[in-house]
């Protein structure tokens, strides 16, 4: 009998029974400290420079100055464009647009110089941002293959504390991706990598104000 025959008889064993599936406690803390949305959008930053990400802060009347300025500084020729950014977010921009569509293959989309994302919600206690290829976020692989992603950030609306506040707000059958900092790893004799697996440039901009 192998390892796998072993495995797979104690697990047929144990469920044999019929017996109902034990409760989950679920009495853990949902959020560590009481802090306001200013020190929660402070933690978030905090968090994600940590993780080696860039963070800027802005509002809706500086964001096309500072998205056009650090598509210039990474000398961005070409941006791809999800379906649902706000046009103006881009207006001052001097890259090229690329609009996502769905017959891309991954060599198109590796041409892009940058892409420029919302996102979905990102998490405090963690420097998290989640992404649920929502409007103005696109499919998955845009936010991949390119080497470098700017992804805008609402404040306070779509900052929560903890992941288990995060949870409840996102649907499980949208394709969620969860992003602290650029793509990096140290599988290789421990060496820190960035770029294997995604971006190797994460900008992520807390855009001060209510829906813009």
């Amino acid at each position: 009998m192998s390892s796998r025959d072993r495995v797979l008889g104690r697990i047929r064993r144990a469920v044999a029974d019929g017996a109902p599936d034990p409760e989950v406690p679920r009495d853990y803390l949902r959020v560590h400290g009481v802090r306001t949305p200013a020190e929660t959008a402070d933690l978030l930053a905090a968090h994600l420079a940590e993780y080696r990400a860039r963070v800027h802060r802005t509002d809706g009347d500086g964001i096309a100055a500072l998205l056009a300025r650090l598509l210039a500084e990474r000398g961005a020729r070409t941006v791809l464009v999800p379906p649902g950014l706000p046009p103006h977010w881009l207006a001052a921009a001097g890259a090229a647009r690329v609009e996502d569509r769905p017959g891309a293959d991954p060599y198109e989309l590796d041409a892009v110089d940058s892409v420029v994302t919302g996102c979905a919600l990102a998490i405090a206690e963690t420097g998290t941002i989640v992404l649920d290829g929502g409007p103005g976020q696109g499919r998955r692989r845009i936010t991949l293959i390119p080497d470098h992603h700017v992804c805008v950030v609402r404040v306070p609306d779509q900052v929560v504390d903890s992941v288990p506040q995060a949870l409840p707000l996102l649907d499980p059958a949208r394709p969620l991706t969860w992003i602290s900092g650029p793509s990096a790893t140290s599988d290789i004799e421990l060496d820190r990598v960035e770029g294997v697996h995604g971006p190797r440039t994460l900008d992520v901009v807390l855009l001060a104000g209510r829906a813009q």
